[in-house]
């Protein structure tokens, strides 16, 4: 009984601290809406590469600008393109996953075709081959993220499916008349949140990543953006007579990954979810 109840108060307080740090995460994405104290994008080369004080918590890059505040604004740039990219990711992959699950057939062997084309290499490898087809710019870095992740949420969201629909309540749903589409949004919908609400939280940290390191080779955010990818290329000249110019971006990056992966270890606790869903 101690044990249990040991196990419970610490997975109370992992879950306070992770909901906490996100909902931070959220209010300083959001507090970028409402104004900063520094132009992000103002130039000032007299006050270039200057160090730590009040006037400027975290010193000032190559061009003179507050180096605090681009990080603050690259939290709604970084962390904002990447829900909104795996939002519609989700929107997209969701139904279609549903109605190939439910409704087999042609359907699902078209979908499984194109599930296939887009399984057959890393997502890293489509989104980068994409991006360079596109053209840089975060809205088409975007959009090759969308193309290559909705395929994980439809594959996970049809494999549920097709378990939840041989079982005996979907069969009486069945005989007793009740449509397709009530069937799968009051009986088959619940099964799938769990699921997909941990490999969101998983995949989150990934697509970070994604569009930080595709930032800093020049496919994703552009000058003079401060996104955190690019904020390290910029910074990268200056290696060795201004270390921290790459110190702080590549901090918020891992902090925000790293906050990620325990938000979906949680999750998939909670939820009771194999470890299937990362994969």
């Amino acid at each position: 009984m101690e044990l249990v109840f040991r196990k419970q108060i610490k997975r109370r307080w992992k879950a306070a601290a992770i909901y906490t740090t996100m909902a931070f995460v959220f209010a300083v994405a959001a507090y970028t809406f409402l104004g900063l104290k520094h132009d992000p994008l103002l130039v000032n080369l007299a006050e270039r590469l200057l160090p730590a004080s009040l006037e400027h918590p975290l010193g000032t890059d190559h061009l003179g600008r507050d180096v605090l505040t681009r990080l603050l604004l690259g939290t709604k740039l970084t962390v904002g393109y990447g829900l909104l990219s795996l939002l519609v990711a989700v929107i997209i992959g969701v139904p279609f996953g549903v109605i190939s699950g439910f409704k087999g057939g042609l359907i699902d062997r078209i979908f499984m075709r194109i599930a296939d084309a887009f399984l057959s290499f890393p997502d890293t490898i489509v989104a980068i081959v994409l991006s360079g087809l596109l053209g840089p710019g975060i809205e088409k870095l975007l959009l090759a993220i969308v193309v290559v992740k909705w395929v994980n949420y439809a594959r996970l969201v049809r494999s549920t499916v097709i378990t939840e629909r041989q079982k005996d309540y979907v069969t009486v749903a069945k005989i007793n008349g009740v449509s397709s589409f009530r069937i799968m949004r009051k009986h088959l919908f619940p099964h799938l949140i769990g699921n997909v609400l941990v490999l969101a939280s998983l995949d989150l940290g990934k697509i970070i990543l994604l569009i930080s390191s595709l930032s800093y080779i020049g496919l994703g955010a552009q000058p003079p953006a401060p996104e955190w990818g690019a904020m390290l290329n910029d910074a990268r000249p200056y290696f060795q007579s201004n270390l921290f110019l790459m110190i702080y971006p590549g901090l918020a990056i891992g902090f925000v990954v790293l906050l990620s992966n325990l938000l979906g270890d949680y999750l998939r606790d909670k939820f009771d979810v194999k470890k299937e869903v990362e994969s």
